[in-house]
């Protein structure tokens, strides 16, 4: 999976850009607040739809313009894409693909990314809504379906706290949970089921990541933790919720909210047999950071049979030499293309690593 060319039109500081990328690693130098991170970001919208840094479209218009515009040009097992992104102040978005207007559901997994910023350093000991989302992104891209089923999920709880609260306040039946509780604990199941597929494998190749920064000295396992699953797992999983979810009812209409179901669970991380999130070091924590994120590469790459774009913002003076040393040597050697923004070039070995590119104030110029 390539980029060839990414071109933006009134993107946040860029009134206009036309840029053509190396296959390779592509190196973005420049002071802060100069346009690096808009480069990053404007690829990763056009990977899952939305930025990582707002949740309004508006954010991303250049200063007193009403519209703005992303073109990607993609080149997939051999076959070229054009992705287009028409953002607007006064009118929905629009998605193009190959010139033609799609939904946005149909946009997931045509571009695969993995996203590694300092925010991610914080993944291990932050919230489980992060651990959630790393988690469920990478699983959207690796197949679409798996997307759409936790569209349907986040409907189906949607609609379920709603009811929860109108019983609450006795505007409604309680007998009228019966058809979101079974729709509820058979979409979970499936959710659930993929999760732990994809669990499995992350924790392999998460462990052999750890072992590679560590040089051998550290075990990294992650497992899936039901919430209420007591640490205990269950083969019978849509069972299991319909039993749970009958249990937790009255709580629920309590709270108003639905309390048990993937979107309240999360992921167990130990080094060497001890919680990672509790007891490890702050460079233990990094190296597990790290190691997800190069796993989740290979994850998707076994999947897909394609490595995703990697996209490194500004991680470079945040991770110590050996762990930059690390990842670079695994971006070379396993020929990922990769854009990398930096402040200081003297992050990166003396040796050629691809292309340069100097960012000032929403230019950028090819060293």
């Amino acid at each position: 999976m390539l980029i060839r060319k990414l071109e933006l039109r009134n993107y946040r500081n860029y009134e206009e850009l036309e840029l053509p990328l190396e296959d390779s690693v592509n190196i973005f130098l420049g002071p802060n607040a100069q346009g690096k991170t808009n480069i990053v970001e404007a690829v990763f919208y056009a990977s899952l739809g939305h930025s990582h840094r707002t949740h309004a479209d508006h954010d991303l218009i250049r200063w007193e313009q009403r519209e703005a515009r992303i073109d990607l040009q993609l080149e997939r097992l051999g076959v070229v894409q054009k992705l287009g992104f028409e953002l607007s102040a006064e009118r929905r978005r629009r998605i193009l693909i190959n010139g033609h207007p799609v939904p946005h559901k149909e946009l997931i997994g045509k571009l695969n990314t993995v996203l590694f910023s300092p925010e991610d350093l914080f993944l291990i000991k932050g919230s489980p809504q992060n651990r959630r989302r790393f988690l469920d992104s990478e699983l959207s891209q690796a197949s679409p379906s798996y997307y759409q089923e936790l569209l349907s999920y986040t409907k189906i709880v949607t609609q379920r706290n709603a009811l929860l609260k109108n019983i609450r306040e006795h505007r409604a039946k309680r007998e009228m949970l019966g058809i979101w509780d079974r729709q509820l604990a058979e979409s979970a199941a499936r959710i659930v089921s993929k999760r732990l597929e994809a669990v499995k494998k992350l924790n392999m190749l998460a462990n052999l990541m750890q072992r590679r920064i560590s040089a051998n000295a550290e075990n990294l396992f992650i497992g899936y933790e039901l919430h209420h699953g007591e640490n205990s797992m269950t083969n019978d999983l849509t069972s299991w919720y319909n039993e749970k979810i009958g249990e937790l009812q009255e709580l629920d209409i309590l709270r108003g909210s639905t309390g048990i179901g993937p979107h309240r669970d999360d992921l167990r991380l130990s080094v060497n047999g001890a919680d990672l999130r509790t007891f490890g070091s702050q460079g233990q924590q990094r190296t597990g950071a790290l190691a997800l994120k190069l796993s989740e590469l290979e994850f998707l790459h076994s999947e897909t049979g394609e490595y995703p774009v990697l996209l490194l913002d500004d991680v470079m003076s945040e991770l110590d030499a050996v762990r930059r040393k690390q990842m670079l040597e695994f971006i070379r050697k396993e020929h990922i293309q990769t854009l990398i923004t930096a402040t200081d070039a003297a992050y990166f070995p003396e040796q050629s690593m691809g292309a340069v590119y100097h960012v000032h104030a929403g230019k950028v110029k090819r060293k």
